[in-house]
């Protein structure tokens, strides 16, 4: 895919999702589950939280944002997503290709070349991944702080548990 079109795909997954609409409420029956998904058909409801917890995954958020400038290598990417394991690089780039997020090419040359690339599918994640992305780093020190005193205050009180328990 190229840039223009990946710009394209990138601009249509912005505009927000149509969801099923819901059902009518039938007046004898209790009021059905709340919350997020409750606004697609029951039956869709373990698929969509399957995809809710792909999506949501820490290295597919950084493996997804990582490719959004276009193909890599399986080193480059490996380089690129600081933290990953060669084996859980692996586990979740068959992850996204079994859901049709990236693509892999084998390329016939020697020695062999691997690349992996965002789907057109794939694509539309990139808007939420960015999002995400984005809002972690602009509120980093934030959330930093707000662990700090958090710590310090759980620390504080399990001190004064423990002495307490020795008086």
């Amino acid at each position: 895919m190229d840039a223009e079109a990946l710009g394209t795909r990138v601009a249509q997954a912005a505009q927000p999702a149509q969801p099923a609409p819901a059902p009518a409420a039938q007046p004898d029956r209790a009021p059905g589950p709340a919350g997020p998904c409750a606004r697609w058909p029951a039956e869709q409801g373990e698929t969509i939280r399957q995809i809710v917890d792909r999506a949501g995954d820490k290295w597919t958020v950084l493996i997804i944002g990582t490719l959004e400038n276009g193909p890599l290598r399986y080193t480059e990417l490996q380089r690129a997503v600081q933290g990953i394991s060669q084996r859980m690089l692996t586990h979740t780039l068959r992850q996204l290709q079994r859901d049709g997020l990236v693509t892999r090419t084998s390329h016939p040359e020697v020695p062999p070349r691997v690349e992996y690339a965002l789907t057109e599918l794939g694509a539309t994640l990139l808007v939420a991944v960015t999002a995400l992305i984005d809002w972690a780093g602009t509120h980093h020190d934030e959330i930093s702080d707000n662990r700090a005193r958090f710590d310090e205050a759980t620390t504080a009180t399990a001190t004064t548990t423990a002495t307490a328990a020795q008086a």
